[in-house]
């Protein structure tokens, strides 16, 4: 795999900031939760496609709709996209559904709960 160049962090990191306030403010979408955000963009060298990974934070059915509505708007946002970034081209935006912030979270709270469960169990063999 080809290490990103300097340019190529750049214009990541301009598409993810882009992207992010496009779906937050110029989406009117119903289908979209409020709670979703870009999580990382990855473009292309030749800047033809875009992989946008996306998290929503909501349940299952909240996530393929929100994916549905991103999917069907995609023209617009490429649209609005090459307004606000000038690139050569624009890349073709996909977006992909990212679940590692909610794996982050499920797993915080097992590690809470194994840890309430070690101190109960120092509490009980103390009182002993």
């Amino acid at each position: 795999m080809r290490k990103n160049s300097i340019k190529n962090t750049r214009i990541n990191e301009e598409v993810h900031r882009e992207l992010s306030n496009i779906i937050r403010a110029e989406i009117k979408d119903p289908r979209i939760h409020p709670m979703t955000s870009v999580v990382a963009v990855e473009v292309a060298p030749d800047l033809k496609t875009c992989k946008a990974y996306i998290s929503v934070l909501g349940d299952e059915e909240a996530q393929k709709s929100t994916l549905a509505g991103l999917r069907s708007a995609e023209g617009y946002i490429r649209r609005i996209l090459a307004k606000n970034i000038n690139l050569r081209n624009t890349p073709e935006v996909k977006f992909i559904m990212d679940q590692s912030i909610a794996y982050g979270v499920k797993m915080s709270k097992l590690i809470d709960e194994v840890n309430h469960g070690q101190e109960r169990k120092n509490g009980s063999d103390e009182e002993e």
